[in-house]
């Protein structure tokens, strides 16, 4: 072999390492997914979100719960028996009001029991998701947050609190209808919270945490630590399994190209459950 050869094969080694480096780490999850599963007897269900590196120019960029995101829980959900409870794993800053919603409203339908865990953070949307939850199990340093809606770079709460204390002849017509709409968002975000919370919490309390955690009483970045989520009578529990931070600890910061839902392919049935013709149907549909 000839300097040149191996020049070049070191340069190929050298270019495959990312790939295989991130194929290792895909794989580590899946096997620790597949452990916590087998553990607990339920389907786990990722949403996670880290901030990243794009691939060429190295410029580090922020992800968020979106469409995609939704899309890819539901479809988790729909490969679980009703039966069979779901843990689903939290670690975001938020994103889009109607993905969040979207996953929110799946969560609460589940007739199985659906454990939201939080290791570190899940703000806005991601607190949206884990009212949803029957449980919230907590790191005792993790934090949750309000989830006013937001409009552009201002909070709605906000702006409808500025138009009403300025003399109506000093405010723009742009202005104007921002309030319009923001009052809009409060009112149908804090019903939105009303219907998830619906069943979980008497009627009084429902409405109590719907106004606190919609209307702005908090800037949108307030932590809501587990010692208030506790005083709101918000159900959590702060016994997180290890297993759920070696899970997160296969989630290096920053990451490249890694996928922000994730769960073992395939359904996910009751303890009892052969029929195999059924789920090689399932997953033809789920491959193609």
């Amino acid at each position: 072999m000839t300097g040149f050869d191996l020049f070049w094969f070191f340069f190929i080694l050298a270019a495959l390492q990312p790939i295989l480096r991130q194929r290792l780490l895909e794989a580590a999850r899946q096997r620790m997914i597949a452990k916590i599963e087998k553990m607990r007897g339920s389907r786990v269900i990722l949403l996670v979100h880290r901030q990243e590196t794009m691939s060429l120019l190295g410029f580090p960029i922020m992800r968020f719960i979106d469409i995609n995101d939704s899309e890819q829980v539901i479809r988790a959900i729909h490969l679980t028996d009703p039966e069979v409870p779901i843990d689903l794993i939290l670690h975001t800053p938020g994103g889009l009001v109607l993905a969040a919603l979207q996953i929110a409203r799946a969560v609460k339908k589940h007739p199985g029991k659906v454990t939201a865990f939080i290791p570190h953070y899940a703000m806005s949307g991601g607190t949206l998701i884990a009212l949803a939850a029957d449980e919230i199990v907590m790191d005792e340093h993790a934090v949750l947050g309000p989830v006013d809606p937001q409009l552009g770079q201002f909070p709605a709460a906000s702006i409808v609190r500025a138009t009403r204390e300025k003399p109506l002849e000093h405010v723009d017509d742009q202005t104007l209808i921002m309030a319009d709409m923001a009052e809009k968002a409060l009112r149908q975000m804090r019903e939105n919270l009303k219907d998830l919370l619906s069943g979980k919490y008497p009627p009084e309390k429902v409405e109590e945490l719907s106004d606190l955690l919609t209307q702005g009483h908090w800037t949108h970045d307030y932590p809501i630590t587990y010692e208030e989520a506790k005083k709101l009578g918000l159900p959590v529990r702060k016994d997180m399994p290890h297993e759920i931070y070696q899970l997160m600890s296969l989630f290096p910061q920053p990451v490249r190209q890694v996928p922000s839902v994730e769960f073992t392919p395939g359904p996910r049935r009751a303890p009892g459950s052969h029929n195999h013709q059924s789920m090689l149907s399932l997953l033809r549909t789920w491959w193609s």
